[in-house]
């Protein structure tokens, strides 16, 4: 019977990870990369405006697995302490915001 409960335990878990990511929070997103990302961005474009690095021609976000792979690196190698679906909610409002790459 513990097997079983463990089973239903673990299967709950996961139904409720996979909602936190089928249902992003765009508001939060927003908020994110708002505080957190646009300054950094800003320096790095050498124009002031952080949402210009996610517009440019020379662009290294193709799709949305390289989208994934950029929120997460900058979430590892600068610190930003986001939880996974912190990440899924900046990934969709990325996306939504200036990409519009296909799910």
């Amino acid at each position: 019977m513990t097997f079983l409960r463990c089973i239903a335990a673990f299967s709950f878990s996961a139904l409720v990870v996979t909602s936190a990511y089928a249902n992003p929070d765009l508001a939060n997103g927003k908020t994110i990369d708002k505080q957190k990302c646009y300054a950094c961005h800003a320096k790095k474009s050498g124009f002031g405006n952080g949402d210009m690095i996610y517009t440019r021609t020379d662009g290294k976000v193709k799709s949305m697995a390289d989208l994934k792979k950029m929120v997460s690196l900058c979430n590892t190698e600068l610190r930003l302490d986001l939880f996974p679906e912190d990440e899924a909610d900046v990934i969709a409002f990325l996306n939504q915001q200036f990409y519009k790459f296909k799910p």
